[in-house]
């Protein structure tokens, strides 16, 4: 982390959020922390997305696993042909947030690409350390592929996404699909990976020469550190954290789906982000990034600025392009 501030390096259309945004104490307990990011009002929907249909399912975990909730959003209206679809993972460092957090945002990927989403509330560490998120996730991939005809979609069309740990578990379900399909000629595919900001390798809580001008606001070292902590069971760092919970420890990134990756140019995860870029390029993976100037970790939720503007319509280009939507 720098030792000044890199405030003066924030773009000024984004400032405001650094003092307004939900403060992340986890000193205070994972109830009482999670409870107030649940407990947030979001603004009321426009008519469009409120005409978007939003079901809570319940759906068979993995090997004897807990079921798992999840929320299925598709547009109004019938389809000439079965619809595209996207898996959307959140984000919440992954120990908090839920599925029900992305609403606004999946309602308007259903609405503007006319397809189906699902959002999976996977369970959270450290009460359920990895694998468990992972079963999860995979659980509703294999649900949302099995039932494509009910659903109305097209198994050869589904895209996965997610933000911040989100992205983590976006890339590290990636992996696991690839591995099951090597490992048993069948399973799930996935036609495209849109990870932002992705959470994606433990090391960086180690790095004996971290950036300089990261990490500074809302996700910081520390609590990257009980992030990855509570995701792994252990201190992040060390030997033997598998692939599919640290993405960037894979050693081959070869057969993974096209990627998107997009990060903030004063994130904290902006040097795995750009590392893990440069190795999927040279495994031969498409893969289109973005950094925007001036952006930091969270600093999305300022809407109307014009850095996040930008980044929400190349995220809903490329997904319309991965998706034949046109």
């Amino acid at each position: 982390m720098a030792t000044k501030s890199t405030r003066h390096l924030v773009a000024p259309e984004l400032d405001p959020v650094i003092d307004v945004f939900p403060p992340i104490d986890f000193s205070q307990g994972m109830a009482a922390l999670r409870s107030g990011f649940s407990l947030r009002e979001l603004p009321p929907l426009p008519p469009e997305l409120a005409a978007v249909s939003c079901v809570e399912r319940f759906i068979p975990g993995a090997n004897g696993d807990p079921d798992v909730r999840v929320l299925h959003y598709a547009p109004p209206g019938s389809a000439a042909a079965p619809r595209p679809a996207v898996l959307e993972i959140h984000g919440g460092g992954y120990v908090i947030g839920s599925a029900d957090m992305s609403d606004p945002a999946n309602r308007a990927i259903a609405h503007s690409l006319g397809c189906v989403v699902v959002s999976v509330d996977y369970r959270l560490a450290p009460e359920t350390p990895w694998p468990g998120s992972l079963n999860d996730n995979y659980a509703a991939l294999c649900w949302l592929a099995g039932n494509a005809g009910e659903l109305g979609i097209d198994p050869a069309r589904i895209a996965i996404t997610g933000g911040s740990a989100g992205g983590g578990h976006a890339a590290a379900l990636a992996l696991h699909a690839r591995n099951v399909i090597r490992q048993t000629g069948s399973g799930p595919a996935i036609c495209f990976q849109l990870i932002d900001y992705p959470m994606l390798d433990d090391r960086t809580c180690v790095d004996p020469d971290p950036h300089p001008y990261t990490g500074e606001f809302v996700w910081t070292p520390e609590l990257n550190h009980f992030g990855w902590k509570s995701l792994l069971g252990t201190d992040p760092g060390g030997d033997g954290v598998h692939e599919t919970a640290a993405p960037a420890r894979a050693t081959d990134l070869s057969g993974l789906p096209p990627a998107y990756i997009s990060i903030g140019a004063l994130d904290l995860f902006l040097d795995e982000s750009l590392e893990y870029t440069r190795r999927l390029a040279r495994a031969g993976i498409p893969v289109e990034l973005h950094v925007i100037p001036g952006a930091f970790h969270g600093s999305g939720m300022m809407q109307d600025a014009p850095q996040s503007k930008l980044a929400n319509d190349l995220r809903m280009q490329a997904l319309a392009r991965a998706l034949g939507v046109v």
